[in-house]
């Protein structure tokens, strides 16, 4: 009798692996759409406020001072969150927080736009955003481990700059047919679906446990170790520098447009921060795999390589379009900045139980470019004009792309090149 070969073809069981994959997937698309729906909620708090204080009654002088409550709590808070953010085991958790506060902060706004509860929105704001930022990067960390890392901050990226402009596009609708103040309650309703992307990722634990420590004082030396790594200081330094040298070239250029073309003015202005947010979302992939196959420098190099040219670009050429053409360059070194600060963060303390303590380091380096930044611009342009503005700020970025070339070590770990490079046959 002949024997029969064949074998029976049914559906295939589902392994623990499979299961793993389907779950890993899920909160990958959770994360999206948690990193969408915060940069909408995001969007509420930004120029958006000046114009609904404005329609209230409010000052300029009371408006500068509401806005200064907010920037000064979220620069005092931004070491004491990533401090905090270390020592909650769940992450998710802390995000919830945040982004109930969130909630609470825009209520305020919208229901009591008095200086009491306006002053009080501010500070919840403020440091909700310092936790929420360092909990975000933690979970990705948890989600894809150290060799993924730079992906998935990219697919952060993209997801935040595409809830950027949608996040603009709707609350400029809204106030524009509906009211002012009703921004401030659509900011709250999207806390809604940021809190339902957070349901799959409860259960996210830390691929990179951190070292146990049996005494305090061991954990805070090892805590001085961090700090005094050439590395994050290098990094600190470089993102205030980059921070100083970006955060008031658009300003300036917004004035000069103003000075320019009178009432196009806004739609132009608004073209020089979508636009960019498009290259952000198209290039944040291609900027990680940079990074994890020629190295984070390279990367960095060439994102920080962006502010001296667009400065100078800006000191020469004052063609409205032009302007808005240049502006695009902003779109590369955002991509770059927002992929790599972070990324270099976890190589350099990912494993060190600090990790969001150093974000946070890096986070007040930040703010205290960017506080620097418009004023001293503001000042030079107001004294020296114009140009004279931009070519310092170039100058500052110039300083910044210099120190990355020559004194910024390489962080990216041994053989992760090798890892994402496809292999020839």
């Amino acid at each position: 009798m002949p024997r029969d070969d064949r074998v029976a073809i049914g559906p295939r069981r589902k392994t623990p692996a499979d299961d793993d994959i389907a779950n890993l997937r899920s909160c990958q698309r959770a994360l999206d759409w948690l990193t969408l729906f915060i940069a909408n909620i995001q969007t509420g708090f930004g120029p958006f406020i000046a114009v609904y204080l404005t329609s209230q009654g409010w000052t300029q002088t009371g408006i500068g001072f509401a806005l200064s409550v907010g920037t000064v709590t979220a620069m005092a808070s931004q070491v004491p969150a990533g401090a905090l953010v270390d020592m909650v085991r769940s992450k998710s958790r802390i995000a919830a927080v945040s982004i109930l506060a969130f909630a609470a902060s825009a209520l305020l706004f919208a229901l009591w736009p008095t200086r009491p509860f306006v002053y009080l929105a501010e500070v919840l704001h403020g440091f909700s955003s310092c936790t929420l930022g360092p909990a975000i990067a933690a979970i990705s960390l948890a989600l894809v481990g150290q060799r993924g890392l730079g992906l998935r901050l990219a697919r952060n990226a993209r997801y935040a700059a595409i809830g950027n402009g949608v996040g603009a596009a709707l609350m400029g609708a809204v106030g524009y047919y509906v009211s002012q103040r009703s921004i401030f309650f659509l900011t709250a309703a999207l806390t809604i679906p940021a809190l339902a992307a957070l349901v799959p990722l409860w259960r996210v634990r830390d691929r990179m446990p951190a070292p146990r420590y049996q005494h305090a004082a061991e954990r805070l030396m090892h805590l001085g170790r961090v700090l005094a790594d050439r590395r994050l200081i290098i990094l600190a330094v470089c993102a205030m520098l980059f921070t100083f040298a970006d955060a008031a070239m658009l300003p300036l250029a917004g004035i000069a447009l103003t000075k320019g073309v009178g009432r196009q003015a806004s739609l132009l202005i608004a073209a020089c921060i979508v636009l960019p947010q498009v290259l952000v979302a198209l290039f944040s992939p291609a900027i990680a795999r940079l990074a994890d196959v020629r190295g984070r420098r390279a990367a960095l190099l060439l994102g920080f390589a962006m502010l001296p040219l667009r400065g100078l670009l800006f000191a020469l050429i004052t063609d409205p379009i032009g302007i808005v053409l240049i502006q695009l360059l902003d779109g590369i070194a955002g991509a770059c900045f927002g992929v790599l600060v972070p990324l270099v963060t976890a190589d350099v303390a990912g494993r060190s139980g600090h990790f969001n303590f150093a974000l946070g380091v890096i986070g007040l380096a930040i703010g205290i470019g960017g506080t620097l930044s418009t004023a001293l611009a503001g000042w030079t342009a107001d004294r020296l004009g114009d140009p004279a503005a931009f070519i310092g700020l170039a100058l500052v970025g110039l300083a910044a792309t210099l120190l990355i070339w020559r004194g910024m070590p390489e962080t990216r770990p041994a053989g992760l090149d090798a890892a994402v490079r496809p292999t020839r046959a």
